[in-house]
């Protein structure tokens, strides 16, 4: 269908739906949400958990921040660290040690004081193997966590987290890091409630019931009420939170929708206040018709495909440089997801934090070929069927066919597409059943750092199973210790040389950040890295 066509059957809608009165005199979802301060949130999935030690994504994101709260927060509109937990803090001259002020009135949700030892203990928890947090590696700036996470430290209290009194904590750091404080805002260092997870099994185990409604204890500003697998989860303003005064929203109601046109299609009929994106095909039309509703933001993330190289066919990094040099970038982002992204040849984005890394390959059919045919596969001759994974969306769709068949045309080798729903695409990935794999990243903070150490040998986020000692030292220890920025920076572009040269991942664009927001909410600015501050949203219609 031709956008004309599909904007003469969505501009009738637009002007009905978003309008919330007038079209049938029923009080929509939407209307009676800004009336009561419920907000409705379009999450994209069902989360796979809410337990902030084992989760990776960004449906689950949206949930634990507004249930459990760390250290610090960010401002959302500058994205730098404000008082969370801790009303306060110092930091020592040379960098390395870190003293927290807890606030005497921080409370968990059943009216236990949040005191230093449940951030102690929380920590703990996060770095014993048993977990199996992907995160933990979230923790190595502080003294001696990795030692403890691998098994090679036993005793805890050599690692640099130490309680001082009830509401003081002090973290060492094994080298000065200039993004830690940006750390703690990131769910896998919030603190979890031990009474609770001890209630319910060992708090060491996955399988925990501790996360379900009834069950579970935050520290956030907001209580889980509900929570019904693939319908909703709602979460409720806490009335024990230290800032609850400044809570405006009354409830927040998300809902797993997997697929775009469906959560679109909830938005026109007022159904959803914000949704996690949009129909490509319709970005232009909402651009034209409805630009009040639309957002188009930068976003520091991208979109890539992991290879599993323990695979036969995969595990020649020139076979892996071959699938990336044969697709046509430029085209897709033009024609396939319209939304603004940029063509990616490194992995991290451009310009974070003033590093940007020089390409490490390019769009080369021909030079696909060769390297193909030096592999053992001439004109794809004995290219065995291979598979690609992505988790259920229009949007994962589509690209997959587009590259599916760029593969076949410049390579003549033959991919399969398997979609699984998000809990199932997530296990099969973590478990290393899958050939190749979609992903997505959005930096947990502003830094190169966060898209490159999730490539270090055994990384909880690498699940590719490629390992260079190198890199790893580049990455874990060289560059951690570098005396300047200048300096940190040559090594991390070393180290994505490395990368790209290997090629475990193809880099496909550069994220831009494209939804739907009623014009009723309020206290939602764009940032980098999509971050809500719950406390700070309301719902006020236009009068």
């Amino acid at each position: 269908m031709r956008i004309a066509q599909i904007r003469h059957l969505l501009l009738p809608a637009l002007l009905c739906g978003l309008a919330l009165t007038g079209c049938g005199g029923r009080e929509t979802r939407v209307e009676a949400g800004d009336r009561d301060q419920i907000l409705h949130w379009g999450n994209g999935a069902e989360p796979q958990e809410l337990d902030p030690h084992i989760v990776t994504g960004m449906p689950e994101n949206y949930i634990i921040i507004a249930l459990l709260e760390g250290l610090v927060l960010k401002d959302p509109t500058t994205l730098e660290p404000i008082p969370g937990v801790a009303e306060k803090w110092e930091i020592s001259d040379d960098g390395l040690v870190y003293t927290f002020h807890l606030r005497a009135n921080a409370r968990w949700s059943n009216g236990d004081p949040v005191t230093a030892q449940d951030f102690s203990w929380s920590w703990w928890r996060a770095l014993q193997p048993s977990l199996g947090n992907l995160y933990a590696y979230m923790y190595f700036p502080i003294k001696n966590a990795e030692a403890y996470a691998t098994g090679k430290l036993k005793d805890f209290d050599q690692v640099g987290i130490k309680v001082l009194d009830e509401q003081t904590l002090r973290v060492t750091l094994a080298n000065s890091t200039p993004y830690f404080l940006q750390l703690l805002d990131h769910y896998s260092m919030f603190p979890v409630h031990r009474p609770t997870l001890e209630k319910y099994g060992d708090p060491t185990q996955r399988g925990s019931t501790w996360t379900r409604a009834g069950h579970f204890v935050g520290n956030g500003p907001f209580v889980l009420k509900q929570w019904e697998l693939n319908k909703i989860v709602v979460v409720e303003k806490s009335p024990t939170y230290w800032d609850a005064a400044k809570v405006k929203l009354h409830a927040i109601h998300y809902y797993p929708v997997e697929n775009v046109s469906t959560e679109e299609r909830m938005f026109r009929a007022g159904q959803l206040h914000i949704t996690g994106s949009v129909p490509p095909d319709k970005i232009a039309v909402y651009r034209k018709d409805a630009p009040q509703f639309l957002r188009v933001e930068p976003y520091l993330g991208n979109y890539f495909y992991r290879f599993n190289t323990r695979l036969p066919q995969l595990a020649d990094p020139r076979v892996r440089r071959a699938l990336a040099m044969s697709i046509d970038r430029q085209q897709i982002v033009d024609h396939v997801t319209k939304g603004g992204q940029l063509p990616a040849y490194a992995f991290t984005p451009p310009d974070t934090l003033g590093y940007t890394a020089p390409p490490g390959f390019a769009y080369d059919p021909e030079g696909a070929r060769a390297l193909l045919a030096a592999a053992g596969y001439p004109n794809g001759t004995g290219f065995p069927p291979t598979e690609l994974l992505y988790n259920t969306s229009e949007s994962h769709r589509k690209l997959a066919v587009a590259i599916q068949q760029m593969w076949k045309r410049e390579l003549n080798i033959e991919i399969t597409l398997n979609n699984q729903d998000w809990k199932v695409y997530l296990d099969s990935v973590n478990n290393g059943n899958y050939q190749i794999a979609r992903g997505g990243w959005i930096g947990d903070y502003v830094d190169p750092n966060s898209f490159l150490d999730m490539w270090v040998t055994d990384g909880g986020n690498n699940r590719t199973g490629w390992s260079d000692p190198r890199y790893d030292d580049l990455v874990m220890r060289l560059a951690p210790a570098a005396p300047s920025r200048e300096q940190r920076y040559a090594l991390f572009r070393e180290a994505e040389a490395r990368l790209m040269e290997a090629m475990p991942v193809i880099p496909i664009f550069y994220s831009s950040r494209n939804y739907l927001v009623q014009p009723s909410v309020h206290g939602l600015p764009p940032n980098l890295l999509g971050y809500p501050l719950f406390k700070q949203i309301y719902l006020e219609a236009a009068r």
